[in-house]
């Protein structure tokens, strides 16, 4: 009887701690549940918070984009396909950077840097004329045409990812070639539109300025982005997301209002026209030879003050006692901060454009360059940190805001059967100032004088500056007699008799 007390008593013990386990992994499987449940409810608040939040972004920019009227003439969803488009392009340019084609570091041989800037830049800049002329044959069909350069580079952006891998040079050269180009042949074709999707209450300049602001301001939030992706993720991935966003994009580009194209209407018997400097009329080209020394200024700068400081030959890095140099500024927080600050004057040209509603573009163009001369000779004389970080942030305003008002004066002055073929010389010419510029900041880079450098650009800008004020005041002189001319002729026959005043003067030899 003990013994089966005691196996009952265990039996009993034995059952109650399979119940107290039961009820505890029951408990657990509760708690587990309300666990998954709360992290799904929190996952889910999170992502309609994520959605409302973009969703709310969204709507905010599109108010800014569709505001005065943008909306209605298609302004406004031109202007978010070019900000896509410039995210697109920073996409491509942070994951080539990382690449061997792209890997020319900065403290490399001037020689071997230069070689890179004409290889890059020069077969793009003597192809771009041609851009030009063929959107011209296309113009009842320019939604297509741009399409065609955003589809034309999410192919290019596919080979390129395949060549990453293999290190296949010849493959990413010619990819980031055709993208350079395809981009310039964009950019030429919404310029050429933009006279037609323009508001009642924008100025062409205006305009001009709201689209440059969006396109800097989705690149400078891209590219970011885009390094972390490629740091992460690898450059091939990164080229692949901009190819899907160029797919996308080139769907956007055929769902542009229809207006945006124009009939082909041809002369019968004209020979096609081909747009030189020599042919595009005094005011185009007086502004277009004030952006070419805006833009050899700028490609000088870049390079000289690049190679200056990484050769420590500015003040602030190169003081014989130690302790006189300055802790803060060295060699990369220098670079570091000059990029900043042109980036910095970019944004503010795009935005001061926008306020320009009721200046004349050619007074802006030649106030640009005035401000130009007057800022580099105060750097040649008080040349310093300070001084280098506000020289590059006035160059890169006013070459900014100098092209917003180029591109307002080719639109209004230009016809458009032939506005593509001037946008595609302009763009060309302003390539090659660029490049040009850019190899003389690497020779006089070589004196490592800031002095020499910066005097010799200032009496450069100078003379340029002369010359075109020289050549407007003639233009304007004879403008003035040819119509007191023309008046002169046309006014006996309109004097009045003197017998009779309220009649005119039917001999005017009297």
């Amino acid at each position: 009887m003990t013994l089966v007390g005691v196996e009952g008593g265990g039996w009993e013990r034995a059952r109650e701690i399979s119940r107290r386990v039961a009820r505890g992994a029951a408990g657990a499987g509760r708690a587990t549940a309300r666990a998954t449940k709360a992290t799904a409810s929190g996952t889910i608040r999170a992502g309609k918070a994520t959605a409302t939040g973009a969703r709310k972004v969204g709507q905010a920019i599109r108010r800014l984009t569709h505001a005065n009227g943008a909306g209605r003439t298609g302004l406004g969803r031109l202007i978010e396909l070019s900000a896509g488009n410039s995210a697109s392009d920073a996409l491509v340019t942070v994951a080539l950077a990382s690449t061997v084609f792209f890997g020319v570091p900065v403290g490399e041989a001037r020689g071997s840097v230069a070689l890179y800037l004409v290889i890059t830049m020069l077969p793009f800049a003597l192809l771009a004329p041609f851009v030009g002329p063929i959107l011209d044959r296309f113009r009842s069909g320019r939604r297509y045409v741009m399409a065609g350069t955003l589809f034309g580079r999410g192919l290019l952006c596919f080979a390129m990812a395949a060549a990453v891998g293999p290190g296949d040079l010849p493959t990413l050269f010619i990819g980031a070639l055709g993208v350079l180009v395809l981009s310039k042949a964009f950019n030429v074709s919404r310029a050429a539109i933009m006279p037609s999707v323009l508001p009642a209450d924008i100025t062409l300049v205006s305009a001009n300025a709201r689209v440059a602001l969006f396109t800097l301001v989705s690149a400078g939030i891209v590219v970011p982005i885009g390094a972390g992706l490629t740091a992460w993720l690898g450059s091939a991935v990164v080229l692949r997301v901009a190819m899907v966003a160029f797919l996308l994009l080139g769907v956007a580009a055929v769902r542009l209002p229809r207006h945006v194209d124009s009939p082909d209407l041809e002369e019968e018997g004209a020979a096609p026209r081909w747009r030189t400097l020599l042919k595009v009329g005094p005011t185009v080209a007086e502004a277009v030879w004030a952006n070419v020394a805006l833009r050899v200024f700028s490609g000088f700068l870049l390079f000289f003050l690049l190679f200056l400081v990484q050769d420590a030959a500015v003040p602030w890095l190169s003081a014989d006692d130690p302790a006189a140099r300055d802790p803060f500024f060295d060699v990369t927080k220098t670079i570091a901060l000059l990029a900043g600050a042109a980036g910095f004057g970019g944004l503010a040209g795009a935005v001061v454009a926008n306020w320009t509603r009721k200046n004349a573009p050619q007074l802006i163009v030649l106030l640009t360059l005035a401000v130009t001369v007057v800022a580099t000779i105060l750097t040649a004389v008080f040349f310093g940190v300070w001084a280098a970080l506000a020289i590059s942030l006035i160059t890169a305003f006013a070459q900014e805001l100098g092209k917003l008002a180029l591109d307002a004066i080719v639109q209004r002055e230009i016809g458009e059967e032939v506005r593509s073929s001037t946008f595609g010389v302009v763009e060309a010419v302003l390539q090659l100032a660029w490049v040009f510029g850019g190899l003389a900041g690497l020779v006089l880079s070589l004196t490592r004088s800031s002095t020499a450098g910066l005097v010799t650009q200032a009496v450069a800008l100078t003379a340029a500056l002369g010359w075109l004020l020289v050549t407007r005041r003639r233009r304007v002189r004879a403008v003035k007699e040819r119509l007191d001319r023309e008046r002169a002729t046309a006014e006996p026959q309109h004097r009045p008799d003197p017998l009779d005043p309220t009649k005119p003067l039917t001999n005017p030899n009297i």
